[in-house]
């Protein structure tokens, strides 16, 4: 083990803690949050009903999606944007389903406009992980690799 030599480098290793310590705790209220919003949501508004409508079942795809969004972010230390395209556009159908009756065609045209620029988001950032990303930065090859160069399973 390296020994710390200046204050510098003592303060420099308390706040890489410290934030390493923010996010494990913004993470768990973030996960903990979706998941009591979703069993609230189930238990309160959709099992009091005979039946659960597109409305509630899509609103339990973007309960999941935000899961597994945080979820990754817990494993890998980076925000899968991806995810957050995928949300969107659940938002986007699930106003568009529900809320139908009520639009003009131009407001239609505007919402599926939008999911269509999401997916196309979505197309050219799937594209651009597979087509440009290095051997070390795709999650396959990568592995766990302290500051030192070292892997962290040995």
């Amino acid at each position: 083990m390296r020994r710390i030599r200046t204050i510098g480098e003592l303060l420099g290793k308390l706040g890489d803690f410290a934030v390493e310590v923010f996010h494990i705790l913004g993470l768990f209220v973030i996960g903990g949050t979706i998941v009591w919003t979703a069993i609230h949501t189930y238990i309160a508004d959709i099992m009091s009903k005979p039946y659960a409508t597109l409305d509630d079942i899509l609103l339990l795809f973007i309960y999941l999606e935000l899961g597994a969004m945080v979820g990754i972010f817990f494993r890998t230390h980076r925000l899968p944007v991806i995810f957050l395209l995928f949300i969107s556009m659940t938002a986007l159908t699930r106003y568009l389903a529900i809320d139908l009756k009520g639009f003009d065609n131009m407001k239609i045209i505007t919402i599926v406009a939008a999911i269509l620029l999401l997916s196309l988001a979505t197309l050219v950032l799937r594209f651009s992980e597979k087509r440009f990303t290095s051997d070390m930065e795709s999650p396959s090859a990568r592995q766990d690799v302290s500051d030192h160069g070292e892997t962290l399973s040995s």
